[in-house]
């Protein structure tokens, strides 16, 4: 038989293509679940039923669960009050056409010591209804793998996840209008949070937080975070796009954040913080910021267009120290802080640090009080400022000079349009000396001026 290599691909293309020619009512008929798991119709769930499912949507869960088999919820909506996850529990819709509707409970999802768990293709509706303090409609205690993907939250009576000491991935969802926060996580074990979109919330967009100061090490990346509230109030625990309290080694890069009654990130005791690549506008607080009891910052390469301050690392008086404020691009800065801050609080500042830091490579214009200010009162020690541009400041930079005060080199920066002098000694926030650039201006030991570039 002459079977040639032409022949043998020629049939191999025929057959796939005759397997795959299926005629549209057989395609209609043979169901997704087929591949995907156990349909829940099969259990009796009714997509569309307008009564209460509860109980047999449960029961779908447990029985698919049990044969280790993923339950798939077709197209439509199911009404629903709170769902218990199982060890191994995953339920998968179809994108923006499965809807599960809360009737009310604690929660809609929730899982305790339940490991790999997954949620995929969801719209979860929680119609508003509120939840007890401290309760997300996806509410998950000591899971392991438990992974969030591609679904829709909505409407959450309070937050949308909660977890508490869990690992694994909430990435590529939609959450939106949130009575409290969209994403919070206490403890975590090794989780990530990236690509999500989260718009309007009433608390914070994304809280990685512990119960006690230790390593955290969540990735939080690329999610677009806007519209966020502080709607208890407060000086700054509320209206954040990504607050990590206590959370060591937390990284967070790549983020769009924008319209933030506080702060774009903040670090509040947060060890090894790094901050970075974020793309920032709108946020009426500090945009990026680094304080209290923390060793270790690394804030760099981020864009800060609209905030009362651009970059501040603080609290050299609790133990704040050691960071490196590089490469940023900062301007368009605010002349007051939000109503709720102390009223004698800066504002109009491009970068504030105090403690064994680098400040270097930084781009900073339009801001309305300094372009970088370094110390506060005696608590400053070892800072470099050099490579920086700054534009348009009422001045450039301010030193304190006050008893107690440490060192501070100011060299190599470029300074112009800054009326009231390109480097001034402070008493807290009061400018005291001339320019301590000019020729002939008095001179502080601790601080030593190279030779920076001064154009008025």
């Amino acid at each position: 038989m002459d079977v040639n290599r032409r022949h043998l691909i020629g049939a191999s293309v025929t057959g796939v293509a005759g397997a795959l020619a299926i005629s549209p009512d057989a395609a209609h008929a043979a169901p997704l679940t087929s591949v995907l798991g156990r349909d829940a119709t099969q259990y009796g769930v009714r997509p569309g039923n307008p009564d209460d499912q509860t109980r047999t949507l449960q029961r779908a869960i447990d029985e698919a669960t049990r044969a280790q088999m993923p339950l798939a919820l077709p197209p439509g909506v199911y009404r629903t009050g709170m769902l218990h996850l199982q060890n191994g529990t995953q339920l998968v819709g179809v994108r923006g056409a499965t809807k599960l509707v809360f009737n009310g409970g604690a929660s809609m999802l929730l899982g305790e010591g339940a490991g790999s768990v997954g949620l995929t293709g969801l719209t979860l509706d929680g119609g508003g209804v509120p939840l007890p303090p401290r309760r997300g409609l996806v509410h998950c205690l000591g899971g392991r793998d438990i992974r969030i993907v591609d679904c829709e939250i909505t409407g959450s009576g309070g937050a949308g996840v909660w977890f508490e000491q869990v690992s694994g991935d909430v990435s590529g969802n939609i959450i939106t209008h949130t009575a409290s926060t969209a994403i919070v996580s206490f403890d975590a074990q090794g989780l990530s949070v990236s690509r999500n979109t989260i718009v309007g919330t009433s608390d914070n967009g994304i809280e990685i937080l512990r119960t006690a100061i230790g390593d955290d090490g969540t990735l939080v990346a690329d999610n677009r975070i806007e519209d966020i509230k502080a709607g208890p109030g407060g000086s700054g625990q509320y209206g954040n796009a990504i607050n990590a309290f206590r959370a060591g080694n937390v990284i967070v890069r790549g983020n769009r954040i924008r319209n933030c009654d506080y702060s774009a990130v903040r670090g509040n005791s947060a060890s090894n913080i790094q901050i970075t690549g974020n793309s920032v506008s709108d946020v009426r607080e500090v945009a990026l910021y680094s304080e209290f009891s923390f060793e270790g910052a690394v804030i760099a390469n981020n864009t800060v267009d609209g905030a009362a301050f651009g970059v501040s690392v603080c609290n050299f008086n609790e133990g704040g120290r050691l960071a490196v404020v590089q490469g940023n691009l900062i301007r368009n800065l605010l002349p007051k802080r939000p109503i709720g801050t102390a009223p004698d609080d800066d504002a109009g500042v491009g970068i504030y640090v105090e403690a064994d830091s680098s400040v270097t490579g930084n781009v900073i214009e339009n801001a309305p009080s300094f372009g970088i200010i370094t110390g506060w009162g005696k608590y400053l020690r070892d800072v470099v400022i050099s490579g920086n541009v700054i534009r348009k400041a009422f001045v450039g930079i301010g030193v304190s000079v006050a008893s107690g005060a440490g060192t501070v080199l100011v060299n190599t920066n470029v300074i112009s349009e800054t009326p009231r002098g390109a480097v001034v000694g402070l008493d807290r926030a009061r400018p005291i000396t001339p320019d301590l650039a000019a020729d002939g201006a008095p001179r502080f030991a601790q601080v030593v001026i190279g030779t920076n570039a001064v154009r008025s």
